[in-house]
């Protein structure tokens, strides 16, 4: 397999690689909280092939050699952290977050963290005094101990906008402070990767203490929560088309390069015999 081959058969395989986050990005373009995703391309194995001094004629202005490659990759795949814009819904328990933060929710037995706010009350299956914040796929919503958002059945609850859940059973009596929800600050966002379901977790080999600012309660974060709204997708599908359209012409060009590869080795072979 010569050069050529190997080139366009890697940059095919990459350029699959982003039509899939773009495809992604599209599909996800009304999932409340939604980041997209973007991948950045970079040189595969590219190195100088030295020639002889023969080559080396009057008049030549470059210096010897030439640069081989062997196509680009996809290294890594980020998220696009910029605020989308909120909607108002009317639903108290729909949140969003303005500021560096994510919501805490239990998920497969550990903790995933997301800006995607729509959640709501159940019966909590294991207290049938008590009710439960979930979210839209009915995963627990934790609160700043790690335990499941649970306030008495038969009240009424709200979120302020540091996140406190308040409860009131009814118009003359007290309010109360049932819980406060997790809402975590990230140091970095180098220090969680994205999984299935709009869920973020800590990275290989890092920490909670590590990943999130530990602040004092009461102390300012520049965190605020919006009852009643909830965090649009940031995917531009403008820019995404466009992308699109530029990934598929270069896909195209790579393909031709493979084609032409494979019939130039045909000729080579056909002579050879």
């Amino acid at each position: 397999m010569n050069n050529s081959t190997i080139s366009a058969a890697v940059s095919m395989a990459s350029l699959q690689q982003r039509l899939d986050i773009i495809a992604n990005n599209v599909a996800n373009m009304n999932t409340a909280g939604y980041k997209s995703k973007e991948g950045s391309f970079e040189d595969v194995l590219t190195r100088v092939q030295q020639q002889s001094k023969e080559y080396n004629q009057p008049g030549r202005s470059t210096p010897l050699g030439f640069t081989v490659g062997y196509g680009v990759r996809v290294p890594e795949v980020t998220s696009d952290w910029v605020e989308g814009t909120l909607q108002e819904t009317g639903n108290p328990t729909d949140l969003a977050i303005q500021g560096n933060g994510l919501f805490g929710v239990q998920v497969n037995g550990g903790i995933g963290y997301t800006r995607q706010g729509d959640f709501h009350f159940q019966p909590d299956p294991d207290d049938a005094a008590s009710m439960i914040l979930v979210d839209n796929t009915g995963n627990s919503v934790l609160n700043s101990e790690g335990e499941p958002m649970r306030v008495p059945a038969n009240v009424s609850a709200a979120i302020d906008e540091s996140g406190r859940v308040l409860t009131k059973t009814g118009d003359n009596d007290p309010v109360e402070v049932a819980g406060t929800l997790m809402i975590v600050e990230p140091r970095s966002k180098s220090v969680l990767q994205a999984v299935d379901g709009n869920f973020y977790v800590l990275a290989d080999g890092v920490t909670a203490d590590q990943a999130f600012v530990q602040r004092q309660p009461g102390e300012a974060t520049g965190i605020g929560v919006r009852s009643g709204y909830l965090e649009q997708s940031n995917v531009d599908l403008t820019k995404e088309m466009t992308e699109l359209m530029q990934i598929q012409r270069t896909y195209q060009l790579a393909a031709r390069a493979l084609s032409s590869s494979d019939q130039m080795q045909g000729l080579a072979n056909s002579m050879r015999g």
